[in-house]
């Protein structure tokens, strides 16, 4: 049984990291602020941007979230409601008070 559950988690990371993937295709299309593999200047080895709430605030959050179930949640509901091929970033659809609510329990 620690098998399974151990794909499972493997196949849920690899998802992971393939809507991270994704979504961080917003560097490679605008060109300024970006280093040579795309990634934003200003964002810390082991973080990703992520744009929340209706003035899409950016939030820059441990690549660690996303093993949380609260935050997987988030992901799925961005999916739905933007997908993840645009040209907006990595945006959650949520209230900027319950996200920080939500990351700072999380943390």
């Amino acid at each position: 049984m620690a098998i399974m559950k151990k794909t499972s988690k493997l196949t849920q990371t690899a998802m992971l990291k393939q809507i991270l993937k994704r979504c961080s295709s917003l560097g490679k299309k605008n060109g300024g602020g970006y280093d040579e593999d795309c990634l934003p200047l200003d964002v810390p080895k082991g973080h990703f941007p992520v744009y929340v709430g209706e003035n899409r605030s950016r939030y820059i959050v441990p690549i660690s979230f996303l093993t949380h179930p609260e935050f997987q949640s988030l992901l799925q509901r961005a999916e739905e409601e933007f997908g993840f091929d645009h040209d907006m970033g990595l945006t959650i659809p949520c209230d900027e008070l319950v996200f920080q609510t939500l990351t700072s329990m999380i943390r």
